[in-house]
């Protein structure tokens, strides 16, 4: 989930992010006998450039508007064949390190060529709506506690307020201020599980200035109150 549109993909299928967004996942499928397994690789833009994927035709789309921030691509037979290949590198230990970046390398490749390489070109290529979105969007996950002042954000962007509204919702999905909420939220409730048991600590810490609204917001985002929600998920671990 992100904001209000799902995503679902299966075996077949990959998930490819050009941004970090504040995405809720479950898995809707899964048992002993065919277990869930997931593989998740991180890329550089230096990485795709490296590739010469940044010098496409197809880096901004045909509307010249940023693309979502998140697609689903449907596996071919050499993607899914190199993904099952740097698993198996699991069961020969010593054959790691000189293989799994060779792979690695090819599952680069092919991504960058299969139906969702145009919007991972566009996050690589300097100076593109994109990747101005994308600096942006880097910003609000390092500085989430700090108050969010829209002008900055445009100025860094080079791009006036609203058009900066317009192109971070068409790459995230919601506005800048609801991004800031989202991984605000999230952050307080890791604390909570793991840092502290108080939730106006966990409040001023993820940068709120009222324990109140952090509650309301929490509750309105995870369904329950901070307390609640705590209790609910503990009991879930001690399991």
């Amino acid at each position: 989930m992100l904001g209000r549109h799902r995503y679902t993909y299966d075996a077949y299928s990959y998930l490819a992010t050009s941004v970090e967004l504040p995405i809720r996942g479950r898995v809707v499928e899964a048992s002993d006998e065919e277990p869930y397994l997931s593989l998740q690789l991180y890329f550089t833009a230096d990485q795709i450039v490296q590739l010469g994927g940044a010098g496409s035709s197809k880096i901004t789309s045909e509307k010249g508007k940023p693309d979502r921030g998140l697609g689903i691509g449907r596996m071919d037979r050499a993607l899914l064949d190199a993904a099952i290949r740097l698993v198996r590198l699991l069961d020969s230990q010593d054959d790691i390190e000189a293989l799994a970046p060779l792979v690695i390398r090819e599952l680069l490749y092919r991504a960058v060529q299969g139906e969702l390489g145009g919007r991972i070109r566009s996050f690589a290529a300097g100076g593109t709506l994109s990747q101005r979105i994308a600096s942006v969007v880097s910003r609000l996950q390092q500085e989430y506690d700090k108050p969010l002042r829209v002008e900055e954000l445009a100025s860094q962007a080079h791009m006036s307020e609203s058009s900066l509204y317009a192109h971070f919702k068409e790459v995230t999905g919601i506005t800048p201020i609801q991004y800031q909420k989202k991984i605000r939220l999230q952050e307080a409730r890791r604390l909570l599980l793991s840092e502290t048991r108080e939730a106006a600590e966990a409040a001023f810490r993820v940068g709120y200035e009222s324990p109140s609204q952090f509650s309301r917001e929490y509750a309105r985002m995870f369904g329950l109150p901070p307390a609640k929600d705590m209790k609910q998920m503990r009991e879930r671990l001690d399991r």
